[in-house]
């Protein structure tokens, strides 16, 4: 983990002229009763009206942006996103149907959802949103459920008479997850997180740019971030951008102006403080998408400056999967890695607003 040393304050001063995205044809305004935390704000669910996935029309794709929208209202994990997306597929096929079958003539909607009172009136079972909230609400009672092969967690919630009913959907629900998270689906609000964009590869945007070494020490080498190019900081800022949706200038966080109090956030050394100082939850627990913090010497990291990645998978064994920058000794220092890890190896994981610590 090299960390050569503590990065330059980067001053950027310019005129930035409105940014005019892609024209959405397709928008659905998601509103929770309650928002997963002050940080979020509404809830906005966009789908690029060209989003396509082979096999599977507008409309079945609308109905799991709705999932995924529930999902991240109430902090749901990857893969959690892709276990309501699985047992949606295998209850209905992504689509809102009124009507049942033999063993349940009752049940309705996108999961199939029984007339027995845990689901709502039937005006909630038909509401996309509204049934999978209440799904994703059981499903996060299930003690353990994150542990479980993903079929078994969905028929904990669903009691069906085969508990692996939902595997062969998962292939077909992880495609539509990453389809939807990939450029197509966003979540809008403040700093929430974007579902799935950990864990998609290298799509750091400047991969090919001179590192400081190369460059010189200033602003030659530094990103738009306000890092050094290619640093294990301006990955990891990266990604927090991304995943609150600012993958364009201006980005929203930089290395200037994350922390309130003025001061830079800087190399991995100091990024628990500007965590703190920011007042965003840190904790021992890896979630995708979390900045994995590694204190000097900890884990092999830096003796004096340490080390930061990104939590692209985690295991169900105790361990995870960091992606990062210069997280491997020359010549192949300052590119993208992954590598398995304990969970209990990094010193602290620093989540965004909707990625905190469950207990």
């Amino acid at each position: 983990m090299d960390q050569r040393k503590s990065l330059t304050v980067v001053a950027l001063t310019a005129t930035f002229s409105l940014f005019i995205g892609l024209v959405f044809t397709l928008m659905l305004i998601l509103t929770p009763a309650k928002p997963a935390t002050t940080d979020c704000g509404p809830v906005s669910v966009v789908l690029n009206g060209t989003a396509k996935v082979a096999g599977f029309s507008t409309e079945q794709l609308k109905n799991a942006a709705s999932v995924l929208g529930a999902g991240k209202a109430l902090n749901l994990s990857v893969k959690g996103q892709t276990i309501s997306i699985m047992v949606a597929l295998g209850e209905s096929g992504l689509r809102v149907l009124d009507y049942g079958d033999g063993p349940g003539p009752d049940s309705r909607g996108l999961f199939q959802q029984r007339d027995n009172g845990a689901w709502g009136t039937y005006t909630d079972r038909m509401d996309p949103t509204t049934s999978a909230t209440n799904f994703i609400k059981a499903l996060q009672g299930v003690p353990g459920w994150e542990l479980l092969e993903p079929t078994i967690a969905g028929n904990k919630v669903q009691r069906n008479a085969d508990p692996y009913h939902y595997r062969k959907y998962w292939p077909e629900a992880v495609k539509i997850v990453q389809a939807l998270s990939d450029g197509k689906f966003s979540v809008e609000g403040g700093n929430c997180g974007i579902p799935g964009k950990s864990g998609i590869g290298d799509d750091y945007p400047w991969k090919d740019s001179p590192t400081w070494m190369q460059a010189g020490a200033g602003s030659a080498a530094a990103s738009p971030l306000g890092m050094y190019y290619r640093e294990c900081v301006d990955f990891a800022l990266w990604r927090v951008n991304q995943q609150i949706g600012s993958t364009n200038a201006p980005f929203k966080f930089l290395n200037g102006n994350f922390r309130p109090d003025g001061q830079t956030l800087g190399s991995a050394l100091t990024w628990k403080a500007g965590w703190d100082a920011k007042g965003w939850p840190t904790g021992h627990t890896p979630r995708v998408g979390a900045v994995v913090w590694y204190a000097p010497g900890v884990g092999g990291s830096d003796p004096v400056f340490g080390h930061v990645a990104v939590v692209k998978e985690v295991k169900g064994d105790g361990t995870l999967v960091e992606e990062g920058y210069n997280g491997n000794p020359p010549p192949d220092d300052h590119n993208y890695y992954t590598r398995t890890v304990s969970s209990s190896a990094p010193s602290a994981f620093l989540y965004l607003p909707n990625q905190e610590e469950k207990k």
